[in-house]
């Protein structure tokens, strides 16, 4: 008998782990100044809220995911990225942060995305970096793949939108991040967590304090300059305008 798990965000059991902490701030950096000042703003992979916060503001919000627990009542919609349940051009903004890489095939999620966005949208987009890095944490979270900078370009591109900034992220902590993967590359192989556990080793409270103490220093030069290296990569993509009719 095979039995299907669903996959929910770790971030529901340790909001407060240093990764969701860090995102929410590179992601805020990185994406706050293309954010604007929309009417209506669509959350696809709510239920990490921890990297949303940032976002809220007077504009009206409204958020969908796989996993009902990270939904908020009168806001929350339980839906997948690869069937959006709205109109087309309904959203001035979309944030897909760490989703499309949950999502086969990729082309009908970004097309998705890109479906719901008014013409003149923005789409602000996460994935996780290098395929190279794949590990049993990339299984265990139900992803397909790991992106370059091309390869997310290249994904949005094909969905028809503009690309305004793309960088990676994560790159003050790219050292830790690459040790970690050469330590589970070189263990033997273990048996998978239970459905019941997020996989997240707890984190000391020494190391926490560097990991975020270099995350903070990597933000001051995120708002400014595009990273060559990192763990994510982060856009920002626009719908183009539609074209004026020939008279």
């Amino acid at each position: 008998m095979t039995t299907t798990v669903q996959q929910g965000s770790s971030s529901l059991e340790q909001p407060d782990y240093w990764w969701y902490r860090a995102r929410a701030a590179l992601l805020h950096a990185a994406l706050g100044d293309f954010l604007g000042t929309p009417g209506l703003v669509l959350d696809v992979g709510s239920a990490d809220g921890p990297s949303v916060g940032w976002m809220r503001g007077q504009h009206r919000r409204i958020a969908i995911d796989l996993d009902p627990r990270g939904l908020r009542a009168g806001e929350g919609v339980c839906a997948s990225a690869l069937a959006l349940p709205f109109a087309d051009s309904t959203f001035d903004v979309v944030a897909a942060f760490d989703v499309v890489e949950h999502c086969e095939p990729e082309t009908t999620a970004v097309a998705e995305l890109a479906r719901v966005l008014k013409p003149g949208g923005r789409l602000l987009m996460s994935v996780p970096a290098y395929q190279w890095a794949w590990s049993d944490h990339d299984v265990r979270a139900g992803h397909y793949r790991r992106y370059t900078r091309p390869r997310a370009l290249a994904a949005v591109a094909t969905a028809g939108l503009v690309v305004r900034r793309s960088t990676y992220a994560f790159a003050g902590v790219f050292p830790f991040f690459v040790a970690e993967r050469l330590v589970r590359r070189a263990r033997p192989a273990r048996k998978a967590s239970p459905p019941e556990t997020t996989g997240l080793t707890r984190v000391p409270r020494g190391l926490d304090a560097v990991l975020m103490g270099l995350s903070r220093l990597e933000c001051r030069r995120l708002r400014h300059h595009d990273l060559p290296f990192g763990s994510s990569v982060f856009l920002a993509a626009d719908k183009p305008q539609r074209a004026e009719a020939r008279p």
